[in-house]
């Protein structure tokens, strides 16, 4: 491990907030976590856990510990008809899909170019373009806070929802994930296109029988025509779930807005695109001050010129009021705030 003092974690944070960390540490193995709860036990409890820093916004500079993630390793536990990996979970999200692609697993290509690290994925149930991270999860490698000891959690016990699992809510400071088990196909794979821009490139690109290699370039072009690259514009990606409404809701925006796109997840649910209310609504492209809405995907705040977490924040409060305002539904924050 190697620790560090009254540092930046501006490099941290893919929304580039510049706050100072008073005492962190580079775990650079689950054995530095051991020794971590042996010698700071009460500290560790507190402790502020990033990863990619990919969704998360800190308002002021933390007094409390912070652990930078930085366990590396990727290993083949099984391998028959399908592979059973155990990723750690500092290795880059991004790394991990090119691993898989260049092995010819398949399961997350539709996940590519999601910014952050593996320990992030299950915790946010992450998911792109008609797939979730739970549906390759196996099970999630934790340190448990209470006893001091490494524990796995299955894929059921985690109550994985839609950007949501137990680590974001009733087990929040219980543990810190350190590895996550996928099992992924070796062939015969699910290719997954039901979304229309995908299909779209890939007839555009002349492909009719897509491999998993061919969904995971169109996916990467997609996302990088309309996504800005957080190292040039900082921002943490989808801000805002895409919340999900009542039919007798719905039927009444409907009513008002005929072209409203929508996605029915039951006889009683149906989802709306959170970036079309904010468009909508005339956020898309609008800056206030250092903070904006990005100009080509109103679901994607930017930070132009420095702003700190309170702007950001209160940024995303007013969208939020507006919403409520002119469609009556309460958008929720994908993006975690400390």
């Amino acid at each position: 491990m190697q620790f560090l003092k009254n540092i930046s974690l501006k490099e941290y944070l893919t929304m580039q907030v510049d706050v100072q960390a008073r005492k962190a540490v580079k775990v650079l193995s689950e054995a530095d976590i051991e020794q971590l709860w042996k010698v700071y036990r009460h500290e560790l409890q507190q402790a502020l856990v990033i990863g990619g820093g990919s969704n998360l916004v800190i308002t002021a500079s933390p007094d409390q510990l912070v652990l930078l993630m930085e366990i590396q390793g990727i290993e083949v536990v099984h391998k028959e008809k399908k592979v059973l990996l155990q990723v750690a979970a500092g290795v880059t999200w991004q790394h991990f899909v090119e691993y898989c692609l260049n092995n010819n697993y398949g399961g997350v290509e539709n996940l590519i170019s999601i910014p952050g690290k593996v320990g992030a994925a299950p915790m946010q149930n992450i998911g792109a373009y008609g797939v979730e991270v739970k549906d390759t999860i196996q099970r999630v490698k934790v340190f448990d806070l209470t006893t001091g000891g490494f524990d796995w959690i299955t894929n059921e016990d985690c109550h994985f929802g839609y950007r949501e699992s137990i680590f974001k809510n009733v087990a929040k400071d219980k543990y810190i994930i350190v590895a996550v088990e996928f099992l992924l196909t070796t062939s015969d794979h699910t290719i997954k296109v039901s979304y229309g821009d995908v299909q779209k490139m890939l007839f555009e690109r002349n492909i009719h029988e897509p491999r998993i290699q061919d969904v995971a370039a169109v996916v990467a072009a997609i996302r990088a025509s309309k996504l800005p690259d957080p190292k040039e514009l900082p921002n943490c990606g989808s801000f805002f779930k895409n919340p999900i409404v009542g039919v007798e809701v719905f039927t009444k925006l409907h009513a008002r807005y005929p072209e409203i796109p929508h996605y029915s997840v039951d006889t009683e649910w149906v989802k709306i695109p959170a970036g079309w209310l904010i468009e909508k609504a005339g956020w898309k492209g609008l800056r206030k001050g250092k903070v904006g809405v990005h100009e080509k995907q109103a679901l994607v705040i930017v930070n132009y010129d420095g702003a700190d977490g309170n702007e950001i924040l209160n940024f995303s409060k007013e969208i939020m009021k507006d919403i409520k305002q002119k469609f009556g539904i309460e958008l929720e924050r994908e993006v975690n705030f400390v």
